[in-house]
């Protein structure tokens, strides 16, 4: 399957727009595609809508933006994009009548996935044209910020399609989820429904209000979900022998008539009771300032479960390795190319987010180090300081900076990163950076900075092969002039 640099959406709405915004924020170009041509405005809001939590998400270097397109013409959009996602409405159908067109207008090698939350894979893929290359692949509602992903193949769709469809949502920053054989309503759904169906019971007779059966999750379960599922919640909860234990234990509860998994009738009077309930707590805030709220709190869930490399947190750690790999990737060439010509190495393209800019309209101080220490972070996976390295008890911290601010940069400026390597001994590395503005090359910013190898938490001399790499790129920059700017530190015997 080929590499996928160009997104086809089609269907827009709420899980399109969130599609959309997920890929261009890590690089994938969209080209949206949706019958009613009013739908361009509304993805341009979602993506728009999007931003702000997206940007908070991750510091790690993120690649430029994507480009995103709109068409009417569905068929145009299938010629010409490398990945094809469906969000058109639940109707089997009209699902099957589509995916049949569309498939007869993507090349081959073209993956076509569908959003649904719960039609058969096999079913969808019945008129399609190279049925194999089709699957499930359904999201959660925000896409944007929710890593989940359900991969669900039908009778026909190859290992293959599965494979490389896992590969392209783990590159934009999702945790792809085999799931083993088809299932109506596949996995999440499923167990999302029976809670469902317990709520409208309680509200129906009365039990409790919406706000309460909120409340009895967001301030108990919820809590643990976040980063343990359900089992092994329960195999804490048997104590030392686990699972078994709780089984045992709480097992005989299993055939008390505590739920009732057959949905009660929608009656005017429960619908009434679910859209009271529901207003009365958004409490006159707007949809969109609701998802606001929702999408910061899942940023800031996602950034404390990073901590602990645990659930979200794991596949948010895993998003921002590849991203600082992809690059120093970029700046592996560019490394190359400065030290044969002898030239300062430009590590680092990009451009202000809005969430680095302080009151004054600029860039606040913190990001400034912020984008030094990307640079940096380039230079040394060069020089082979990479995730294995630090693993092994090995790094280079800084022990010293000093920051000079020449010019202002403010919100979506593009910028770029020079480095020179001025001094190297056995333990540390002394780097000069220059922040530029794209436009016209002046001069915003400089960084002199010391940093020190340490291996198991103390000072120690650098590996041969990380020397010997640093040292190559130092003799390159040795005739190139002082920099008008450098010298508030110097690298002073090793004591």
């Amino acid at each position: 399957m080929r590499q996928v640099k160009r997104l086809g959406l089609l269907g827009t709405g709420v899980i399109g727009g969130g599609w959309a915004a997920r890929a261009l924020h890590f690089g994938i170009d969209v080209v949206a595609a949706d019958v009613k041509p009013e739908m361009e405005g509304w993805i341009r809001g979602a993506v728009e809508n999007a931003e702000g939590a997206l940007a908070r998400l991750t510091l790690a270097p993120l690649p430029p933006k994507g480009r995103l397109t709109f068409t009417t013409d569905l068929n145009a959009m299938a010629a010409q994009v490398d990945f094809i996602q469906e969000n058109i409405p639940e109707q089997l159908e009209l699902k099957q009548r589509i995916l049949g067109q569309v498939s007869r207008h993507a090349p081959a090698d073209v993956l076509i996935a569908s959003s649904t939350s719960g039609l058969m894979p096999t079913d969808l893929q019945r008129d399609m044209q190279h049925p194999e290359r089709f699957l499930v692949a359904h999201p959660f509602n925000p896409v944007y910020l929710l890593p989940l992903v359900e991969l669900v193949g039908g009778a026909k769709t190859s290992a293959e399609s599965i494979d490389a469809a896992a590969r392209f949502f783990t590159y934009i920053g999702m945790h792809a989820l085999k799931v083993r054989r088809e299932v109506p309503g596949h996995l999440t759904d499923r167990l999302q429904e029976a809670l469902w169906r317990e709520i409208l019971h309680m509200v129906n007779e009365d039990v409790a209000t919406t706000g309460e059966l909120d409340d009895s999750i967001v301030y108990g379960p919820g809590l643990r979900w976040a980063a343990m599922g359900t089992n092994l919640i329960y195999h804490l909860a048997g104590g030392e022998t686990g699972m078994r234990h709780m089984l045992r234990q709480f097992g005989p509860a299993l055939k008390w008539p505590w739920t009732k998994l057959e949905a009660p009738e929608l009656t005017e009077s429960l619908i009434d009771k679910m859209v009271e309930g529901t207003q009365a707590q958004a409490d006159g805030r707007s949809i969109r300032e609701i998802e606001r709220l929702r999408d910061g709190y899942l940023v800031a869930i996602q950034q404390v479960l990073k901590q602990f490399n645990i659930g979200a947190g794991s596949t948010l750690r895993a998003l921002e390795e590849r991203l600082y790999e992809d690059a120093a990737g970029t700046a592996r060439a560019s490394i190359r190319a400065s030290v044969d010509k002898g030239t300062e190495l430009r590590l680092i393209e990009l451009e202000v987010r809005p969430e680095w800019i302080d009151y004054n309209g600029h860039m606040t101080d913190s990001r400034y180090l912020q984008v030094f220490g990307d640079a940096t972070d380039a230079l040394l996976r060069y020089a082979g300081v990479d995730d294995e390295y630090r693993k092994s008890g090995r790094a280079l911290f800084t022990v010293e900076s000093h920051v000079t601010h020449r010019a202002e940069a403010k919100a979506m400026e593009p910028l770029y990163v020079t480095t020179r390597v001025l001094e190297l001994d056995d333990k540390r590395i002394r780097l000069f950076h220059s922040l530029f503005r794209r436009r016209d090359d002046v001069l915003v910013a400089t960084a002199e900075q010391v940093y020190l190898h340490v291996a198991q938490g103390k000072a120690a001399a650098m590996g041969a092969a990380l020397h010997e790499a640093l040292a190559r790129v130092q003799a390159s920059h040795a005739k190139l002039p002082a920099p008008a700017h450098a010298g508030r530190v110097t690298l002073r015997p090793a004591g």
